[in-house]
């Protein structure tokens, strides 16, 4: 068998509209966009560094259809990089770039080949002895086990599946195209490129079985180092090393305070936790969360000035580091005192203000009313984050809260 290296990549999301950030903040949202496009074309840079002999996408190129050609314009361009160094790309189509989603269209390069969507195809390369088998999405749902009609291996060849699937679920991921790691093992591949889930993932070592992440992470829910993975097969051993390839990051950072912290002492409390944080961001700029939580005597007036906190919390993260971007404040505070408050007495709230779980005709309500808003929003939501940040229920709390917190201060 001969020696050759390929990168296997999946899940770019090209044009990814990080609506969920463009709704805090605008300059936010388009250093993510910005940043999806540098992972893509500093991988392509990689692949011309390490002279990779091909080039695996293994689905969801594009995050859904093309407002405007620009996306697939920034594609074609990259991808004629690899054409111009010989690097053949093998591309998958996933659920978010399905033959019904992706209207528009822009002619790829020759070097790019991509699988049918109807049935599974199978590509080879002669000079390496490597047959690539796999098949796209038709559709944007495939709920149907596409592994079990891939084609035996070629006989004395490096044998690759490329595959666009959940295997047997991978939450929070769509149930796409679902299959065991034996329906995969049983077609006698030697590798199997997948793409969909977008944790990177060592899924199995015999065959080699790999979810290589997203290039970018899109929402809090896709923490930590993004990329690929390149795969390097030396007579009959393969060995594999990430490549990473974000230029911007999410995370999380949950402070607890004392019940007698006032606004400063929060404050401090918070920049003191921010200098873990600045020592992990790798000089990437970083869409941070901040949680706090704990007893606190201030809460009510946290809550009342609960957009002007927001910005002394901003100013905090700046004062740590100029890019630590907050993406958004959770206040999880309790009173410091157990019972009802004096604003409901006061007021005579008790009773009309659930300080408990809300009924589920309140929660329908609510959702119906989400729902009502996030058709109105443009582009649609990034990577799955709610319209409105959270959901019925939280929403509810935080509106209930700052409700009793400014009656509080009122009274």
């Amino acid at each position: 068998m001969t020696s050759f290296r390929f990168i296997h990549a999946a899940d770019l999301h090209l044009g990814s509209p990080f609506q969920g950030l463009a709704l805090k903040d605008a300059a936010i949202a388009e250093l993510f966009i910005e940043a999806s496009r540098r992972a893509f074309s500093g991988l392509v840079d990689q692949a011309v560094e390490r002279k990779v002999d091909f080039f695996i996408v293994a689905g969801d190129v594009y995050d859904g259809d093309w407002k405007d050609n620009k996306i697939g314009l920034f594609f074609n361009r990259e991808v004629a990089r690899l054409e111009r160094a010989g690097i053949p790309v093998f591309l998958l189509k996933g659920n978010h770039d399905a033959e019904s989603v992706i209207t528009k269209t822009i002619t790829l390069p020759k070097n790019v080949s991509e699988f049918p969507v109807n049935k599974p195809g199978s590509f080879k390369l002669d000079h390496l002895k490597v047959a690539l088998h796999g098949q796209g999405f038709a559709e944007r749902s495939a709920v149907d086990n596409l592994a079990l009609a891939y084609p035996k291996p070629e006989a004395g060849w490096f044998n690759i599946g490329v595959l666009h699937t959940s295997l047997t679920g991978r939450e929070p991921h769509a149930p796409y195209a679902p299959c065991s790691v034996e329906d995969l093992r049983s077609r006698g591949y030697d590798y199997w490129a997948l793409g969909h889930v977008h944790d990177f993932e060592i899924v199995a070592e015999d065959p080699l079985v790999v979810f290589p992440g997203n290039l970018q992470g899109r929402s809090i829910r896709e923490q930590g180092a993004k990329g690929a993975v390149l795969v390097t097969v030396e007579d009959s051993r393969i060995t594999h090393e990430r490549i990473i390839t974000d230029s911007a990051r999410f995370a999380e950072l949950v402070v607890a305070v004392e019940p007698d912290d006032n606004i400063p002492a929060i404050l401090r409390r918070i920049e003191n936790a921010l200098e873990d944080v600045v020592e992990r961001m790798e000089g990437r700029p970083l869409a941070l969360r901040i949680r706090l939580t704990g007893k606190s005597r201030f809460r009510n007036e946290v809550m009342a000035r609960a957009e002007d906190f927001r910005d002394e919390v901003q100013a905090a993260c700046h004062r740590s580091h100029q890019d630590i971007w907050l993406e958004k404040l959770e206040l999880r505070l309790e009173p410091a005192t157990n019972g009802t408050s004096v604003a409901t007495d006061m007021l005579g709230l008790e009773g009309l203000i659930p300080m408990g779980g809300f009924a589920p005709e309140l929660l329908a309500d609510a959702n119906a009313k989400i729902a009502e808003i996030t058709a109105r929003l443009p582009g649609g939501i990034g990577a799955g984050d709610l319209a409105l940040g959270d959901d019925a229920e939280a929403l509810l709390a935080e509106a209930r809260d700052l409700l009793l917190s400014r009656a509080a201060r009122a009274g």
